[in-house]
């Protein structure tokens, strides 16, 4: 797997690296800060951990 961008709302919230078998999340929007640089091993268990961290309803900006 080569990087892969990760979009919450159809807005990019970072990308996943893969490193050492695990996927790193990148951070590129201030809402997902707190999962920088956090390790999952796999794009669901990701995308679930974005979910859950912005389901407070926040709104982000494009």
């Amino acid at each position: 797997m080569s990087k892969q961008v990760i979009e919450y709302a159809g807005v990019p919230v970072g990308i996943a690296v893969p490193e050492e078998g695990l996927l790193r999340f990148i951070a590129v929007k201030f809402h997902v800060f707190e999962l920088d640089q956090r390790r999952f091993a796999t794009l669901g268990q990701l995308n679930s951990a974005v979910r859950s961290h912005l389901s407070s309803g926040e709104r982000l900006a494009a």
